[in-house]
């Protein structure tokens, strides 16, 4: 009977950590969005100018998505200045188009994501991002899934920068659960590196599973959203809401 009590605690406190704050998300949420194709697309200022900063600089940006999705989903991309250019370089996924997801400056390095102002997850400047540019490079030419493109769980833009993130751990990327797909995983491969490329991870086509990192705690997928705790550096992992604590 403890047993089963215990069982039905630990559902609740379950249900609870992942609805209320998809609950919270969706009652501050701003249903009035103007057509797609007429969203802000306008550039923010969040990236150094180029034609003032000669370090290299690399940075990941992620965006809540357009609509409804942007209650618990976010989009993600990676920008590139090496020393001395002129212009920045910008990789990410997107779904539409048709053939190869894997899209080479779709717009400017900062721009807004349809409306919504994006958050800068990684910054890394001078002699460090130099040494990263290769690698990230060399991430981008063999990401396995760059003929297919799922929203949901994955593979997606979220699942990108994971694998990105995973082929180069210098490069310090914490996707939020809210990067729903990073998590993503085949069924060939169900146990591995988490999004961070530190510690381990075990997951299901992004639908269920675990990740144990110094990166990002203790984190549980259930269906595509995360909960868990960041214990090195203090913060909640929630749905909806992303990483709560220190250093946001």
């Amino acid at each position: 009977m403890k047993r089963v009590r215990y069982k039905r605690w630990i559902l609740w406190l379950l249900i609870i950590g992942l609805a209320v704050p998809l609950a919270v998300r969706g009652i501050n949420h701003s249903w009035a969005h103007v057509p797609w194709y007429q969203a802000d697309r306008s550039a923010t200022d969040l990236a150094p100018d180029p034609a003032t900063t000669r370090d290299a600089v690399v940075q990941v940006y992620g965006a809540p998505t357009y609509g409804w999705r942007g209650i618990f989903a976010m989009h993600t991309w990676i920008v590139l200045k090496p020393r001395n250019a002129a212009r920045y370089v910008r990789w990410e996924v997107v779904g539409w188009g048709g053939g190869q997801v894997v899209r080479r400056d779709r717009g400017g390095p900062d721009d807004r994501w349809y409306g919504k102002l994006p958050a800068l997850l990684v910054d890394h400047r001078g002699a460090e991002a130099e040494a990263l540019i290769p690698e990230i490079e060399a991430a981008v030419a063999s990401y396995p899934h760059a003929g297919r493109y799922r929203a949901y769980p994955g593979p997606n833009s979220n699942t990108f920068l994971a694998h990105i993130a995973r082929s180069v751990p210098d490069l310090a990327l914490d996707l939020p659960p809210t990067a729903i797909g990073k998590d993503y995983r085949p069924l060939t491969e169900p146990v591995g590196a988490p999004p961070s490329g530190r510690g381990v991870q075990v997951n299901v086509l992004g639908l269920g599973g675990l990740i144990l990192s110094p990166e990002e705690g203790i984190e549980l997928n259930v269906l595509g959203l995360g909960l868990g705790l960041d214990l090195l550096d203090p913060a909640l992992r929630l749905p909806g809401f992303g990483r709560i604590g220190t250093g946001d």
